[in-house]
C-alpha cells in the first residue's frame, strides 16, 4: 500500500531528537518492514504550547493552504491510507482528516489523547479539532494505555486497536554484568522546561537521601536547562558523569555498562529510554505515570513509585542498591518480556494487519 504520514507534533525529521521523534520514525520503519510504500508528505507543524489565538489562527490558515496544496497533488494518484502520528489539543491534524474526505481514503491516528478540560480556555478550539479527528479516524492505534481509557467513548466499536510502544530490539549483552559493590544508575532523558525538568529534580532529591550507599549515576541527554540539571545534582555533583548528548550508535553501549535505570517520570508517556534500557536487561525503578506501568512491571522487572513520591523514589532505589541478584533477576525478565510486547518485528506484523483489514 501507499501510506501518507504525517506528524502534527514534531515531524520525523525534525534536527532536534526527541523521544516522539524516534516514535514517528519507528512507526514509518515498521510500515515499510511491512512492504508498504511510506511518504512524509508534509512538514505542517501544529503545535502551538501558548494557547495563543493569533498563532493558532495562523496554523489554521497554513493548514487550509496545505490542504489545497496536497490535494491538488494527491488527486492523480491517492495513496491508499492517510496515516497521523500524535494527536492531541496542543498539536491536532488540521489537513488529514479533510485531505481523506476529498481523496476518499481511510484515515489512520497512532497515538491520540482527548482533554475534556481543555474543551473550554485558550486551546477549546484545538481541543475540539483534536476531538472531531478522533472521532473521524476509520482506526485509532494508541501506545499508550492510560490515553486508551479516554478513547472508548470517541472512537466507533471495533476502529481502536492498542499498539505497545516498541524498539528495534537489541540482543541481550551476552555476558552477565560484574558484580561491582559501586551501583551504576543511569538516567536518560532531554533537558527541557516542564516535566523533564521536573524529573531530574525530583531525582536529584531522590539520591540525596542516599549519601551512605554506594552509587555512581550516568546522565545521558542536553537540552535548554541544562545548567538548571547541574545544579539540582549540585550536592552529589562528586557521583555524578554527564554524557551529554549521545548517537544511538553509542547508547546500547552505555546501558550495557550499568546496573539499574532510575526516572521519575514525571507526566511520561511511557518513555521511549525506558522500553530501551527493558531490550538491553535493564531493571529500572520509575513513576508510576502514564504508560509506564505498560513498560516496567513492578516487582518482575522493576520498581514502580506513585508520582512525585520522593521518599518513595529513595526507599525504592536503596532496595535495589541492596539486592544484585534481584537486580539480575528483573533485567532478565525485563529483556525477556520486551522481546516478546515491544519488538519490531511484532509490531510491523500488527500495524500491517491493522491497515490491510481497514483498506478491504
Amino acid at each position: 500500500m501507499r501510506i501518507a504520514f504525517h506528524a502534527p507534533l514534531k515531524p520525523p525529521d525534525h534536527p532536534v531528537p526527541s523521544g516522539d521523534r524516534q516514535i514517528a520514525r519507528l512507526l514509518m520503519a515498521a510500515l515499510r518492514q511491512a512492504g508498504h510504500e511510506v511518504e512524509l508528505v508534509t512538514h505542517l507543524r501544529t503545535r502551538e504550547p501558548q494557547g495563543n489565538p493569533e498563532r493558532q489562527q495562523q496554523l489554521l490558515d497554513e493548514a487550509a493552504t496545505e490542504i489545497v496544496r496536497l490535494t491538488g497533488e494527491l488527486a492523480a494518484r491517492p495513496p491508499d491510507l492517510w496515516f497521523t502520528y500524535h494527536v492531541y489539543y496542543k498539536a491536532p491534524d488540521l489537513i488529514g482528516p479533510e485531505i481523506c474526505k476529498r481523496l476518499g481514503i481511510p484515515y489512520v491516528i497512532a497515538e491520540a489523547s482527548d482533554a475534556p478540560k481543555r474543551l473550554e480556555g485558550p486551546w477549546a478550539d484545538f481541543a475540539r479539532r483534536a476531538r472531531q479527528a478522533i472521532q473521524d479516524a476509520d482506526a485509532v492505534l494508541p501506545l499508550n494505555r492510560s490515553d486508551e481509557a479516554g478513547l472508548f467513548d470517541l472512537v466507533a466499536p471495533g476502529r481502536l486497536h492498542a499498539i505497545p510502544p516498541f524498539i528495534r530490539t537489541r540482543p541481550r549483552p551476552g555476558k552477565q554484568r560484574p558484580v561491582c559493590r559501586t551501583v551504576r544508575l543511569l538516567a536518560i532523558g532531554m533537558m527541557r522546561p516542564g516535566d523533564k525538568l521536573a524529573s531530574y529534580r525530583e531525582l536529584a532529591a531522590a539520591l540525596r537521601g542516599l549519601a551512605s550507599a554506594d552509587w555512581r549515576l550516568a546522565i545521558v541527554g542536553d537540552g535548554p536547562v541544562a545548567r538548571q540539571v547541574r545544579n539540582a545534582f549540585a550536592p552529589v555533583r562528586n557521583r555524578v558523569t554527564w554524557h551529554g548528548r549521545v548517537a544511538p550508535s553509542r547508547l546500547a553501549g552505555i546501558m550495557r555498562d550499568h546496573d539499574l535505570m532510575v526516572w521519575p517520570a514525571v507526566n511520561e508517556a511511557f518513555g521511549m529510554a525506558l522500553v530501551e534500557g527493558a531490550c538491553m536487561g535493564l531493571p529500572t525503578v520509575a513513576g508510576r505515570t502514564g504508560g509506564v506501568p505498560d513498560v516496567v512491571v513492578h516487582g518482575r522487572t522493576g520498581l514502580l513509585v506513585e508520582p512525585h513520591d520522593r521518599h518513595a523514589l529513595t526507599l525504592a532505589i536503596r532496595a535495589l542498591l541492596r539486592q544484585p541478584a534481584v537486580r539480575r533477576r528483573m533485567g532478565g525478565e525485563a529483556w525477556r518480556r520486551a522481546t516478546v510486547q515491544h519488538g519490531f518485528a511484532a509490531a510491523s506484523r500488527n500495524l500491517d494487519m491493522i491497515l490491510r483489514e481497514l483498506v478491504r
